[in-house]
């Protein structure tokens, strides 16, 4: 019984209610065991899944999707959980580099021992960001004669140089990153070569400054701050698209690059790591128009407001609060109360509450930052939780994704297009 299951997880992974989990364990099914402090149960992972194979085979329509079990990310009512520590904590107290190795299973051995040094690529002029990202990853791994080297410690290395060399292709301002009053960072630890620090010193900075440096032509120390909580906050989030793409990947034992090119062709989808962008064109409209006939328009127009609503938070995403914090910090009186007229009017009607998408964009849209810098910065923290989901998907028998089709005719195939929320 090394894995367990609290009752939630254990009846979603048998696709039923949890008061029928509880009928298995009446009915002699499935054991329950008390969890420590007795305050909630427990179930063995093997017997569910055993249990969870019985049920498959009594159904008439035969599937082999696979059904993915993760120590990686849970997602609670308050938030995703990394390997058990809430995100929301983490985005205020520790620096990306570190939820990296967390999600990574390498927590120890952070970004001081081996630090996060970009690969020389070149520069790809006349690209966009997100063209920039998958350039560099193409890049990098064609000139990486050990691409195919599958071990977790050479996957881990990689990951540091690729996210690194991701940051270091985006076009931005050039010369020095803001001035910094010491040479040890908020974390209490200097950082590593590169920055230029107020005594003349060169050191590398962390992902978030040189991150910050890239977006903002003014990157103070309260914007590395939020850059960096954005960075934690977007690291994974279970298995959202972008994810799942990755693991379809590495069960084809794809190397590392391909499966991150895998994640970065489904992220850029404007419904999912693209959605901040549509979000930044409403806040620039309510500037411009105000705030009702913007929210008027974008409903016209797209018949639901990009920024709000999450399906996989009836509540609310717990992300937001953390962004909209930062915000308040950055923006100016006018942005800040520009944006509570937003949320004010939503609320009167009942609009879905805001998600992390709308906390991104206005992050960017305060300080100056491209329309895309949200999609920027959600792209390069979820390479953190795409590698750890490609290490834990090796770790599985290959090529275990095969759905299986159920073939109509051409007017029986059609179907409604479906909404704009998706688990991000």
């Amino acid at each position: 019984m090394d894995r367990m299951l609290r009752s939630d997880e254990a009846a979603r992974r048998l696709g039923v209610k949890v008061t029928t989990l509880y009928a298995y364990v009446s009915r002699g099914l499935l054991v329950s065991h008390p969890a420590p402090g007795g305050r909630r149960s427990l179930f063995d992972l093997d017997e569910v899944e055993r249990l969870a194979r019985r049920s498959r085979q009594g159904k008439s329509v035969e599937s082999r999707i696979a059904t993915i079990t993760t120590s990686i990310t849970q997602l609670a009512d308050d938030g995703p959980l990394f390997r058990g520590r809430r995100a929301t904590d983490l985005a205020i107290e520790c620096p990306f580099e570190d939820v990296a190795g967390l999600l990574w299973g390498v927590a120890d051995d952070g970004p001081s021992a081996l630090p996060w040094l970009p690969s020389v690529v070149g520069d790809p002029p006349g690209f966009g960001s997100s063209d920039r990202m998958r350039w560099a990853v193409v890049m990098a791994g064609a000139l990486d004669p050990l691409r195919s080297d599958l071990r977790p410690e050479a996957v881990v290395r990689l990951a540091r140089r690729l996210v690194a060399t991701m940051v270091e292709v985006l076009a931005g301002p050039t010369g020095r990153m803001a001035d910094a009053a010491s040479s040890v960072d908020r974390f209490g630890r200097p950082p590593p070569a590169g920055l230029v620090l107020a005594d003349g010193t060169e050191r590398a900075g962390s992902i978030a400054e040189r991150l910050a440096a890239k977006l903002s032509p003014a990157p103070s120390q309260d914007l590395t701050r939020a850059v960096n909580a954005a960075l934690v906050l977007m690291a994974d989030h279970e298995l959202a698209t972008s994810t799942m793409a990755v693991r379809v990947a590495a069960s084809t034992r794809a190397d590392p690059y391909g499966a991150v090119l895998a994640g970065l062709g489904t992220i850029a989808g404007p419904l999912h790591g693209g959605a901040s962008q549509l979000v930044h064109t409403l806040l620039v409209d309510a500037r411009r128009l105000g705030v009702e006939l913007a929210l008027n328009e974008t409903l016209r127009w797209r018949g639901s407001l990009p920024g709000f609503g999450h399906i996989a938070y009836e509540h609310g995403d717990p992300r937001w609060p953390v962004l909209l914090g930062h915000f308040d910090g950055l923006a100016r009186p006018e942005d800040a109360q520009l944006v509570r007229s937003l949320l004010e009017l939503a609320e009167q009607h009942t609009i879905p509450a805001p998600n992390v998408d709308l906390g991104l964009a206005a992050l960017a849209w305060a300080t100056g930052m491209a329309p895309d810098a949200g999609q920027t910065l959600f792209t390069v923290a979820r390479v953190a939780g795409w590698v750890a989901h490609y290490l834990e998907e090796l770790e599985e028998r290959p090529l275990r994704y095969r759905a299986r089709a159920v073939y109509a005719t051409s007017q029986e195939a059609g179907g409604e297009a479906g909404g704009d929320q998706v688990a991000r």
